[in-house]
């Protein structure tokens, strides 16, 4: 179990209150998986009790906070042009079914296509380097 810290109740990907999403994103589980075992839970074991204690949480728990998406930043470098400052996003890929994160084909997928925008960005790079405008900016630079 890879526990997260703090125990929220996930709203935006849970289905009653997100409470069983908030367990799952806490243990690292797939949220299908929490769903079941209480489901079974309460239909095998004592459905009071589970029912009960599923609404306590999502009295008690707080709503997950709202995380911003990590954009890459766009910065201008006094004589430099413009220079793309994107922030590495580490994949986590799942190894058992139950775990969350990224399944291995889809983050294949992903690692490709981040190469593919690098190759094209070096090329431009390349392109305008090798270029007569990049010489006559630089002849420029230097008076």
């Amino acid at each position: 179990m890879k526990g997260k810290g703090q125990l929220y109740r996930d709203s935006k990907n849970g289905k009653v209150a997100g409470v069983c999403a908030g367990v799952a994103a806490y243990f690292g589980w797939e949220a299908w998986l929490v769903r079941i075992i209480f489901i079974s839970a309460v239909l095998l074991a004592g459905g009071p009790f589970f029912i009960m204690a599923y609404i306590a949480a999502w009295f008690i728990l707080d709503k997950k906070p709202v995380q911003n998406p990590s954009f890459g930043n766009m910065q201008s470098s006094a004589g430099k042009g413009w220079q793309n400052s994107e922030s590495a996003d580490a994949v986590e890929v799942k190894s058992k079914v139950w775990q969350s994160g990224e399944p291995p084909k889809q983050a294949f997928h992903d690692i490709v296509g981040q190469f593919d925008r690098l190759e094209t960005r070096l090329r431009r790079m390349e392109t305008y380097v090798t270029s007569a405008q990049y010489q006559l900016n630089r002849e420029i630079s230097r008076l």
